[in-house]
Formats: C-alpha cells, sequence, structure tokens
C-alpha cells in the first residue's frame, strides 16, 4: 500500500509486522504491551470521541506529556480525522505556555498527570474559558483521556473512512512551536508530506536487522516523533523509558537494538566509563587504557589493516563487551542528533562495535537533512553524513548551509513576514547554520551564523567550535564562549564535579561545596592548564584567554538551555552579567 499520509503507517504496520509489542511502557512495575491491532483499535476510538467532541479538519488539538503509548494514540487519532496536532514540552514556561495555546488556537488539551494539569487549569481561564482538558493519569476533579474513548464507543456509526479519504499529503500535520535559542516561539507547519519523506529516505538507511528501541527523546521534539513513525514504518517495537533517570535500568530490562540520543548525553556515559576504568588497577587498568587508546584511533570502511584488527577483536573481547552489556547487551545503533557530536566519540563508540550515527536537521526540515549510516562510505568522523537522498543542500556564500527538498516545512503559523525570511524566492530554506561539503558528499557543521561573533580586535570566533573541543576534558561539563566585541574570547566553565572531586582526593584538596571548591587557587590553575592543552589546536585569536568557573549547572528547567540541550546564550550571558563584567574588568 502507498503511504502518502503519516497514519497511513498503522495500516500498514498491521498489514506487515502485526506485533503484540508494537508500543511498550512499564506501568506498576511491569512492561505493559500493545499489540498493533491493539494500537490501531484504541487510535480510531480516539477519532471518534474527538469527532463527538466538535472536533474537525484543522482545529489544533494539543499534547504535553513526556513520552508513553497514550501520547501514539491521541496523536494518531488527531491527525486522521485532519486535526492538526500540537505538541507542548512539559516543561514550557508559564508564559510560553500561554502565547501558545493563544496562538494556535487549542480546543481540546492532553495532559500527562496533575502538575500539567494545575499548570493548564491556572491560566485556561486567560487562555480560552471553552479549552477541554483531559489528562493520562487520574487526577481528582479533572477530565480522563478514558471519557474520550468511552465517547468515541458511543459514536462508531461515524465514517472514519470519509475524514481519512478528505486528508491529502499536502494537508497540516502538525504545529511544532520553536523558541530557539533567542526569541517568541514560531510555530513550524509541517505536512503529512514532509514526514512521510522524510521517514521513507531515512528508514533506507537504517540497519535492517533492527527489531526492538527503547525511546526516551522527548516525542514533542521533531528529531524523536519522525524516528516514531519510522519505527512503525519498519516493524520496530517501541518500548518508552519511565524516566531519564530510568534509563540504565530500562536497557537492562529491554535490551535494545538501538535509540535516539543527544550528545550530552553520549558524553556523560563515555565519561561514567572513563572515570570508571580509572578506578582499576594493575593489569585491568591497563588493558582499559590500552584498549581505549586503540579504540581512539578507529577508521571506517576497514583502513585500519590486520594488525589493527586483531588488536581490536582483543580490546571488544576484554572491555567493549561490558560498554555492550551496560547499554542493555544487544544495542547495536545510536542515533544522535541536536548538536554536534565529538568526532573521538562516533569513533571509539565505532570501534567497540557500537555504531553512533550522527545526524543533522532542524524542527523546519522535518528533520533529517543529512545522516550517517552503516553502509561504505556512508559515514565520515567529523560529519553529519551524506544529504538525503532528494533533499538538495547548497552552501552559500557567506557559509550558510540552504535546503529545499520535500521536507522543508510549509512556513511558520501566522508569520508571512518570518517565512519569506527563512525560505528564499528560489525555495532553499536557510538553516542559520554554518558548514561545508567534504570530499564533495559529507556535509560538516561549523557553528550557528547567529551565534559566530567579533571581536573588538574584528576576528570572527565560532563559539561551538571552541566549545565542543573543550567539552573533550573530563573535568568540563559544560561551557560557553564569549566575547562579543571584547577584547578577546573568554568563557564561563561549569566543572564536571565527579571527575573534580576525584581529582581534588588524589591532590589531598580539601572539597566541601561547589562554591568553594571553585575558588581554590590549585582548582583553578588545574583548569587553566586544561585550556591551555586544548587551545593549542586554535588560532591565537580564537585561543580562550580568560576564564570563570560556576557551581550550577545549566538545564531546561533553569531557563538556559533549549529542550533539544542547545544553550540560550542571550539568557547565560543576562544571568552572569557581573561575572562577564569582572572577566573583562580586570583583563
Amino acid at each position: 500500500m502507498a503511504i502518502t499520509r503519516v497514519f497511513d503507517l498503522l495500516p500498514y504496520n498491521l498489514d506487515k509486522f502485526p506485533m503484540a509489542d508494537m508500543l511498550a511502557f512499564k506501568e506498576n512495575g511491569t512492561w505493559a504491551k500493545y499489540a498493533t491491532q491493539n494500537v490501531t483499535d484504541t487510535v480510531n476510538l480516539v477519532s471518534y470521541g474527538l469527532l463527538a467532541l466538535g472536533v474537525i479538519k484543522e482545529d489544533k488539538v494539543a499534547i504535553m506529556s513526556p513520552n508513553r503509548p497514550e501520547w501514539n494514540f491521541c496523536d494518531f487519532g488527531i491527525m486522521q480525522i485532519g486535526a492538526t496536532q500540537v505538541p507542548m514540552y512539559p516543561t514550557l514556561s508559564d508564559a510560553d505556555i500561554e502565547f501558545i495555546l493563544k496562538d494556535a488556537g487549542v480546543k481540546v488539551i492532553f495532559v500527562a498527570d496533575k502538575e500539567i494539569y494545575s499548570k493548564i487549569n491556572s491560566i485556561k481561564d486567560k487562555v480560552s474559558p471553552d479549552l477541554v482538558i483531559y489528562t493520562y493519569e487520574k487526577v481528582p476533579g479533572a477530565k480522563h483521556w478514558s471519557e474520550v474513548l468511552e465517547l468515541g464507543k458511543a459514536n462508531t456509526q461515524l465514517d472514519l473512512q470519509q475524514y481519512r479519504d478528505n486528508i491529502q499529503p499536502d494537508d497540516l500535520l502538525t504545529l511544532i512551536y520553536t523558541s530557539g535559542t533567542t526569541g517568541t516561539p514560531k510555530g513550524v507547519m509541517l505536512t503529512h508530506g514532509n514526514l512521510v519523506s522524510n521517514v521513507l529516505e531515512s528508514s533506507k538507511l537504517y540497519p535492517a536487522e533492527i527489531k526492538r528501541a527503547l525511546s526516551f527523546l522527548p516525542m514533542s521534539h521533531i528529531f524523536e516523533r519522525m524516528v516514531i513513525y519510522m519505527y512503525v514504518y519498519l516493524g520496530i517495537s517501541i518500548y518508552y523509558a519511565q524516566s531519564m533517570d530510568t534509563i540504565v535500568a530500562d536497557m537492562q530490562e529491554v535490551k535494545p537494538h538501538c535509540f535516539t540520543t543527544v550528545p550530552r548525553l553520549l558524553e556523560k556515559v563515555y565519561d561514567r566509563i572513563v572515570a570508571k576504568g580509572a578506578e582499576l588497577t594493575g593489569v585491568k587498568k591497563t588493558i582499559f587504557n590500552w584498549s581505549l587508546q586503540l579504540g581512539l584511533k578507529y577508521e571506517l570502511d576497514e583502513k585500519n589493516g590486520w594488525l589493527y584488527e586483531l588488536k581490536l577483536k582483543i580490546a571488544r573481547k576484554l572491555v567493549f563487551s561490558k560498554w555492550k552489556e551496560a547499554l542493555g547487551g544487544d544495542i547495536i545503533a545510536i542515533v544522535s542528533g541536536g548538536a554536534a557530536l565529538q568526532p573521538r566519540l562516533a569513533r571509539v563508540f565505532w570501534a567497540a562495535g557500537i555504531l553512533v550515527l550522527e545526524g543533522y536537521g532542524l524542527t523546519e526540515t522535518s528533520p533529517v537533512m543529512a545522516v550517517n549510516f552503516p553502509a561504505s562510505g556512508g559515514t565520515k568522523f567529523g560529519t553529519v553524513g551524506p544529504v538525503l537522498e532528494g533533499v538538495s543542500v547548497k552552501i552559500a556564500e557567506d557559509g550558510e548551509i540552504l535546503v529545499k527538498g520535500p521536507n522543508v516545512m510549509k512556513g511558520y503559523y501566522k508569520r508571512e513576514d518570518a517565512t519569506k525570511e527563512a525560505i528564499d524566492v528560489d525555495g532553499y530554506f536557510h538553516t542559520g547554520d554554518i558548514g561545508e561539503f567534504v570530499d564533495n558528499r559529507y556535509l560538516r557543521i561549523t557553528d550557528r551564523k547567529k551565534e559566530i561573533f567579533k571581536t573588538a580586535g574584528g576576528k570572527y570566533i565560532a563559539p561551538q567550535t571552541l566549545e565542543n573541543k573543550f567539552k573533550e576534558s573530563p573535568l568540563i561539563e559544560q561551557i560557553i564562549v564569549i566575547g562579543e566585541n571584547e577584547r578577546f574570547p573568554a568563557a564561563l566553565i561549569l566543572p564536571a564535579f565527579d571527575a573534580l572531586k576525584d581529582w581534588c582526593a588524589k591532590k589531598g584538596i580539601p572539597y566541601t561545596t561547589r562554591e568553594e571548591v571553585i575558588t581554590n587557587q590549585q582548582v583553578i590553575d588545574k583548569f587553566k592548564r586544561e585550556i591551555d592543552r586544548y587551545n593549542a589546536g586554535f588560532g591565537h585569536w580564537e585561543q580562550v584567554k580568560k576564564f570563570e568557573l560556576i557551581a550550577d549547572e545549566w538545564s531546561i528547567n533553569t531557563g538556559e538551555m533549549t529542550p533539544k540541550l542547545s544553550l540560550k546564550r542571550k539568557v547565560i550571558l543576562k544571568k552572569y552579567d557581573k561575572l562577564v563584567q569582572k572577566i573583562y574588568q580586570s583583563a
């Protein structure tokens, strides 16, 4: 059967891969599994229920919840009657929630629990007194989403196929509000055709042996959502992690073949592995360090030579097999997106027999524009891989990456001005990222156009390139490089406090609180040496000359990071204004 709209994936899955565990979620200590037929039937009841509530084509229905099967039931139920789904991050601020609900004109919203319900209910009258809220978990005084299913059961006489037939590939599927690192949220309009094109082309590159996935990145973001649709298309079972805190335990139980992640989580996994290796003694420590150094020299496409391959076989048996066990034991591939991945991480995981496939895209491109894949010649470390089939990418004179293709959004909702600014007369979307082609095939991202800044001396600085390099230090957890219109680049650094604590213990330096330890001169001197070490690969004008250590981690909840874990530079600069002034006043 032809797949032209996203909901076509359900009958396709039912026909090709009827599964007992299409979706799975841990409830009351056991994994509740939902078969394809069960999922399809529940989705249809949601559609009938929404129609009974008076929801019609192009009406906006929101979902504000972490990943769980109900997210899928409602998502597919909304789309197959022609309504538009508006995904909302559970961590959004009240101001953003109010703006999105008003701007989109949301009629119905599904929320996860009491906390989110209270948040929405408290601003409901400001937005629209007619907004209907349903909860996935039982909340006293709130409507439960099962009421929609009951309404659906009472209205199955409606002809659902008639509604499906009325939906075209170019019709609006979803409205995703993206604030990025600056500004008021903009509603990205993505069609069925946008997502279908991305699903079909991305699926051609995915390892065929993968049959079971663990999902923990938020489906509110287009990256995870498109991948979930791809799993449905490929007949891959989807297991939802209970939370970000239970990922390791969930992996041990689910034993996934794959998962998607952002570089920050992969960095944490790697740092934890290295920290455990540092605790080893004697022969075990020697073997661990030898294996690690071997892995960091790994080359693709059988370029390592027979002697290296022999050594790698030993390293995989003695050391890297334990890495796989830590990820459940059956891991085949990890897809990384959302930000730049350190090339050494991809290299060492590939050496361990775990394919880390880095890709690139934006909400506006549904999202994948380019991605590394396992076939020979499909991956190059330090790049985001070849451009997706059917997508056209060119580099503008100023280095900006421009893209055109079936995956590019319809535009920004009610923002013709912003749409014209983003999509030129030739139909190319301006990504705001700076990049280049390597070997005329692989796309490399070098920085964000808006984040590149000029020093007072007129030199251009690409902060992400520097930040990515400095984060290779096991002592650096987070870093922001600053210096616009100043005489030199500087940095604010959050130490990796667990690693710092171990270092202090070895040096006999007292470790009390985070706030106190970052004022210790020996600690400051150690970070100076780390900065000097990683500065060495950059031109003199690019090098970080001064820095300040900070004690508090940046996060989505505290407002310094976007939901895909990019730095909100303006927010951070405003928050640490006094510290920034101190850096440049003392220079």
